[in-house]
């Protein structure tokens, strides 16, 4: 990407365009690649930073929707699973396998309530047998059929499931085993999407920290919160892909909906030994006696955990409170009741909102997590259409983005010339998936650029194959680790800086890395970033100290 302030003068400079997108989360980012790909020139902007929202406040699950069975929800479990497979296979270097276990408390629980469920009746889920459970496996197993990718799912008995997982609760019956995946960079994911969009079609641009109001009839006006500049364009198609927010910007745009009826999921980061070594590689995905279902599984080298499912109106005003903190924790030490967890063990939580679709169900876990898109018609006030695309998650967003090009190519009288169906993202062509060929991968790349072996694998571990370009930099202060977080060097926080829309300290260690999540975001680690990103970004002494204040508060807060 060009520096921002080049970005916002070329805006600046434009009149029109074919289509806007507003919000920078995973479904923005991946309609504005597809949409790149077929010659539509479009401007995507956020008023936040880019995947601020759910997109990097998610459980960092890539999985088939298991659960959503319960609701009958077959083609989106199909969609699902068929999108996580794609996943994996195009973007490996993000996207990894993960085993999944699930401890089982009785062979027939809920043979009377899951019908009932899976009826539409109005009552909580909840109670799932060994039955139950085999039979939605049994289904996840039929929808991948030849195009499978994963292992077939098998029980485990209750003896051999206490010695494979140390510390499990011993009132379990047996657990059932099966595979989805989860994702490691979800926030360079959307970034990568808007890269390649934007040197794959120049006339397509993204920003960052922009507001949007209706202006007249058929222009918007967009408000650079930096500069407090404004400029007025005029899109053929307004696209709404702001997630929870859906219902905030349609009123800013002069539409009044009630789209929306989003659930905050907060989660915990942990650091925990006893319970890392019990995961190994799984996940453990498990129900509360309340009838919720909860995972925890291995992330890098801490732990995850969550998540919450909790009714919200305003999702500026979401986060993780201590009562669903110590609801979390309650259901750790629910599952791994021999080992010693505690609130001092978390590193980081933090609270995203599920950008569902307004139900009327009083259960929270019975409201759809389907996408559709809505379409708003012109009106004597507003000369062009709204497309709001309700719903969407990391998993099906590809799937979300192409179904919203398709109606947009249809409007605008264009013919799809590009799949993304079989397009690797960035950083995964050419990659490298067993462990080998890793290896050798990196040794490679390692000699070519005479860069130490280790500072290779951390690139390639956070930027794929495209880690290649990046090791091949020979200025020695590239490559200068920082004395704080050696995993990085001096030279990727300053591209960083340069590249990707960097407006705030938080930019960086929250949604370009994953600094913050791992609680690493200490007092001494962003005294040292601030110190670089100083000089780059024009910051005076009282700015850096304030960034640095935000961004602990962030940390603290996980906002």
């Amino acid at each position: 990407m060009k520096l921002r302030s080049d970005i916002w003068k070329d805006i600046k400079h434009r009149k029109n365009c074919e289509v806007l997108i507003l919000g920078g989360g995973v479904n923005g980012t991946g309609l504005m690649r597809d949409l790149a790909l077929q010659g539509v020139n479009c401007i995507l902007v956020d008023k936040d930073d880019f995947t601020a929202g759910a997109s990097s406040k998610s459980s960092r699950m890539i999985h088939g929707g298991l659960r959503y069975l319960e609701n009958a929800e077959f083609k989106l479990v199909r969609e699902s699973v068929t999108e996580r497979n794609r996943l994996l296979r195009d973007a490996p270097h993000y996207v990894k396998p993960l085993k999944t276990s699930i401890p089982i408390s009785s062979w027939f629980a809920g043979l009377i309530k899951s019908p009932m469920v899976f009826l539409g009746l109005p009552v909580s889920v909840g109670g799932r047998g060994a039955l139950i459970v085999k039979m939605g496996l049994m289904f996840y197993d039929i929808i991948t059929g030849k195009h499978r990718v994963t292992p077939k799912h098998f029980f485990t008995s209750k003896t051999k499931s206490l010695l494979e997982i140390p510390g499990l609760r011993r009132n379990i019956t047996c657990t059932a085993t099966y595979w989805d995946a989860w994702i490691s960079q979800a926030e360079r994911l959307c970034v990568d999407m808007i890269q390649e969009a934007c040197a794959e079609n120049p006339d397509c641009t993204a920003i960052n920290y922009v507001t949007v109001t209706k202006q007249d009839s058929g222009t918007v006006t967009l408000i650079d919160q930096i500069s407090g500049e404004d400029t007025t364009l005029q899109p053929k198609i307004v696209v709404n892909a702001t997630g929870a927010w859906i219902d905030f910007t349609n009123k800013a745009l002069g539409l009044t909906s009630h789209f929306m009826g989003g659930t905050k999921g907060s989660h915990l980061v942990i650091d925990n030994l006893a319970l890392y070594q019990a995961l190994g590689d799984r996940m453990v995905y498990y129900e509360h006696q309340d009838g919720r279902v909860c995972i925890t599984f291995r992330f890098l080298d801490r732990v995850v955990m969550g998540s919450t499912d909790i009714k919200i109106d305003n999702p500026d005003r979401a986060e993780c409170d201590d009562d669903e903190v110590t609801y979390m924790i309650s259901t750790l030490k629910g599952v791994f009741p021999d080992l010693a967890i505690s609130k001092e063990d978390i590193v980081f939580k933090f609270c995203g909102v599920r950008p569902l679709a307004a139900s009327g169900f009083e259960y929270t876990s019975r409201a759809s997590r389907a996408h559709h898109i809505e379409i708003t018609e012109p009106d004597p006030d507003r000369n062009f259409r709204i497309y709001s695309m309700i719903g969407g998650k990391l998993t099906t967003f590809r799937a979300f983005a192409e179904q919203t090009a398709d109606k947009i190519l249809d409007q605008l009288s264009r013919s799809r010339v590009v799949s993304t169906q079989d397009r690797h993202y960035l950083g995964a062509g050419n990659y490298p998936v067993d462990e080998a060929g890793q290896t050798q991968w990196i040794e490679r790349v390692a000699r070519a650029s005479h860069a130490d072996k280790a500072y290779v694998t951390h690139l390639f571990h956070r930027y794929g194959t495209e880690a290649e370009t990046l090791a091949a930099h020979q200025d020695e202060s590239w490559r200068t680790p920082l004395q704080t977080l050696p995993d990085y060097s001096v030279g990727e926080v300053t591209h960083i800086a340069r590249t990707e829309c960097i407006l705030h300290l938080c930019d960086l260690v929250r949604r370009r890395s994953v600094i913050t999540f791992l609680g690493q975001a200490t007092p001494d680690v962003l005294e040292e970033l601030s110190g670089i990103m100083a000089p780059l970004l024009g910051w005076d002494e009282p700015r850096r100290k304030h960034e640095i204040e935000l961004a602990l508060t962030e940390a603290k807060n996980g906002k």
